[in-house]
Parts: C-alpha cells; structure tokens; sequence
C-alpha cells in the first residue's frame, strides 16, 4: 500500500511538472539541484534560451567562466568550420632534393606535414595505417625509385615544435587522450600497451609490447596487481620527445593481454620511422638516416605524390562524437596556420577569441589556453557555449555540426568530464515543438559523476 501510495504521488508530481510553463519548471529542477549534497561546495552555470526566437527562457551564473571540459569543443569546431570552410583538406607532401639516376634518388626524401590529424587513422578506409604507406610506397616505386643515397626526413617546420598546450597536467600527458599534434602526426599519435599480471593483489605487472612499435622510447612498468574487476587504473607518464617513460597505477589480477593506450612522445618521429619501415618491406633501400626537420625555411622539393585528408566537417565529426583532444589541437594550429603562416597554439587560441569576439562573445567569457577544453584553467561561461551553438544554426554547414553532436538524455549534446567538473550542452526540441539551446556547467561537485549526471539529466528532462 505505500508504495502505491508513493508512486500515486509521484505521477501526480509528474503531471503536475509537466503542466507548468518551461520557466517554473527549470525553477524548480535547479532549486532541486542545488540543495542536493553534492553541490554544497559546488558551482552552477545554466543557460537556456529559445533557438527560435533567441529568447532567454533560464539562467543562473550564465556570465560565470567556469571550466568547461570538452564541451570547449564546441567553441572550437565552430571557430574551424567558419575559418576553414567545412571542404578544408590537410595535403600530406612527399618529395627529394637531388635528382633520380638509374632508380636512386641520389638525395634525400621528405615528407611534408600540414598537421592532419588523421594521418593513418583507423576511423576511415581511406586513412587506415597499411592503406597509406602503401600509398607512400607506391608514389615512390611508380616514380622508380629503389634506393635513396640521403636521408629520410619528416618535416614539421610549418607548426611549431612544442606538441602540447600549457596547462595540461601530468597525469593526462602521455596517454591517448593527452596526445600531442605535430606538423606530422600518425595513428592518431596513439599507441596500445599491451600488459600481462600476475595472479596476486601486488605482483608486479609486465610489459608485453606496444602496437605500435614505439621508435626511440622505453617504458618501464612499475604497475602492481590489483583485485579481480578493478579495471583500469594504469597512467602513463610519458613527457614530449623522452626517451624513457613509466607506467604507474594498478589494473586487475591474472590479465593476460590488458591493453591501456598511451601517446607518441613524437609523432613527427614516429611518422617518419614508420615510413622508412615501410620502404624496407618494399625492398626500397635508405642508405641515410630518419630525422625530423622543424626549420622555418620549408624545403624546395620536386613533389612526387601527396596525401589528402578528408573533409574538414567529416574530421569535425570525429572530434564532436568521439570528444578526441588531438583533433581539437590541430584545428587550432591550422587557423594559425593558415591565417598566420605558423602554426602555433598560442596563435590559434588569440585567432579564435578574436573571431568570437566578433561575433559578439567577450574575450573576459572565453579564457581558454587549448582547443580541446582537457586543461583545467580553461574557463567557459554557459552563455558563451549558447551563443556559439545559436551561431551555428545559421551556416550554411549547420547541419554537419548538428550531425556531429553526440546523444546523451535523448538530446543532441557534447558532454564535457574532467576532475571535478561535468558539462552538458547542445540542443533539444520539446514534444510541444519548440527548439531549446542549453549549456550545463558544474564545477566541484563531490562525490560521484554519475549521480552529478543524474542529476544534471532531471533538470534537461524539464525540456522534454
């Protein structure tokens, strides 16, 4: 009988929620949200306005910057699909200084990066590891090139050498998705660790190897056995262009092949190896070295062949859905790129706080130091997301950004997660018809992120 009675009042709180306009709806959702424990030490920024009319239906600390985790996203894939043009394509360069005798490049062999992140990328036919070096081979052998009496360079002077923003922490850099992006980047610049356990809570764990291969860079294991269906808790730590690297942290007893995935420490380094690999299945004999060039001067070569991207609102997809940090950092180095001829972090970031404040943002709203939102200092208010997202309704490439906004709630929304922050924002279109665009911040909950989530989730449902 009590719970009938519970579940009666429940409904009628239910019809009750459902009959009050939008306003005093999310009134009191948040009012909900902000009493609970979790948020004692917490802070809010919401932001809902109508997309129709651009009406603003509830806000609270709307003008707060807060850390917005990926959802930052946002203000960069829009920032790219506007500068770059949705059709923009990254051309990956091979060509020789010298001359070609009797099938020997009597010189040396450069390949040429403008930055594409998807350079061997597993995520389209196209790009897949095997399919381009074997295109790579193939533009060399049809050239009838055999032997090559130089060297082997890949060049990464277009970009600046630094491969990671400033305020990334520690325990992000060296794992996949604190990846850094070169000029040359490859595989995503990802690598998978393969490991194997021992049967007791603290044996110590081994390295079996990493695919790929990893060129120049050694990693030792300092993991410890930890309970059956504890998981992942390894970290590597991994800095830009080290020779030597551990891996810390525990994953589960008795693992035979437990795979955690770790970052190129240069990918500029390692794109290049892995081309020169390639030659020697071929049979194409290097007498030179592999290095990597980063001087400003860009190379007089006679082009042999190149390599083409996808489109740029195909790449973006990627970045949107799959929330890959790397692909966040090589847009802003291409704005900088292209606008500036350098690309450069720095650059790309004063390049889009200067377009956005153009549109309207202030730069005091948009206190970002990457593309990717994964450093902590970034701060984002809720009212600068929204406006970026009602930005992009009126483009003409706004139906591919839509596209690439991930489902979460039954809503179109790019989420955001790191240590203590979780964000929401995107669009929704209500069973009465109207179209929302929303952005949710909480910093410093305590407690679990997936209650927070929960909780955030019941004040979006008032959308519905």
């Amino acid at each position: 009988m009590k719970t009938g009675y519970w579940v009666i009042c429940l409904c009628i709180y239910s019809f009750s929620l459902a009959a009050q306009p939008v306003k005093e709806r999310l009134a009191k959702a948040v009012d909900i949200l902000q009493s609970d424990p979790q948020m004692k030490h917490a802070l809010l920024g919401l932001q809902v306005i109508n997309a129709q009319t651009g009406d603003k239906v509830f806000e609270v600390n709307a003008q707060t910057g807060l850390a917005p985790a990926s959802c930052q996203k946002i203000i960069t894939s829009v920032a790219a699909l506007e500068l770059l043009g949705p059709a923009y394509r990254y051309e990956t360069l091979l060509g020789y200084t010298g001359k070609i005798s009797r099938n020997t490049l009597q010189g040396d062999l450069y390949l040429l990066g403008s930055g594409d992140p998807s350079l061997g990328s597993w995520r389209y036919d196209s790009t897949r590891e095997d399919r381009q070096m074997q295109e790579l081979t193939k533009i060399l052998t049809q050239s009838g090139i055999r032997k090559i009496t130089g060297n082997l360079v890949g060049y990464s002077g277009k970009w600046e050498q630094e491969t990671l923003p400033g305020g990334w922490i520690w325990d992000d850099i060296g794992n996949y998705y604190g990846a850094g992006t070169s000029a040359l980047n490859w595989h995503e610049n990802q690598y998978d660790l393969i490991l194997r356990s021992g049967k007791n809570i603290g044996d110590t764990v081994d390295i079996i190897e990493t695919r790929p291969a990893l060129t120049g860079t050694n990693l030792q294991s300092q993991l410890l056995a930890a309970a059956k269906g504890t998981g992942d808790n390894a970290y590597v730590y991994l800095p830009p262009f080290a020779s030597q690297g551990f891996v810390r942290g525990t994953i589960p007893v008795e693992e035979k092949a437990f795979v955690i995935s770790g970052s190129f420490p240069d990918p500029a380094l390692q794109t290049t190896s892995t081309l020169q690999q390639s030659f020697e299945l071929a049979g194409i004999r290097l007498q030179g070295g592999v290095n990597v060039s980063y001087d400003k001067a860009v190379p007089q070569v006679q082009n042999l062949g190149k390599l083409i991207s996808p489109r740029l609102d195909s790449l973006n997809y990627w970045f949107m859905r799959k929330s890959i940090n790397l692909y966040g950092e090589a847009f802003l180095k291409t704005i900088a790129f292209e606008k500036t001829g350098k690309g450069s972090t720095d650059k790309g970031v004063g390049l889009v706080k200067k377009f956005w404040k153009e549109q309207g943002i202030s730069s005091a709203a948009l206190q970002i130091i990457d593309g990717s939102g994964l450093s902590p200092q970034n701060r984002v208010t809720a009212d600068a997301l929204v406006q970026a997202l009602q930005y992009a309704r009126g483009r003409s490439w706004y139906p591919a950004f839509y596209e690439s906004l991930p489902f979460f709630n039954q809503m179109k929304l790019k989420s955001g997660t790191i240590g203590g922050t979780k964000s929401f924002a995107g669009y929704h279109t209500s069973k009465e018809g109207v179209t929302y665009t929303v952005a949710i911040i909480i910093n410093n909950y305590d407690g679990s992120a997936g209650e927070i989530v929960k909780k955030m989730f019941r004040v979006l449902d008032t959308l519905k």
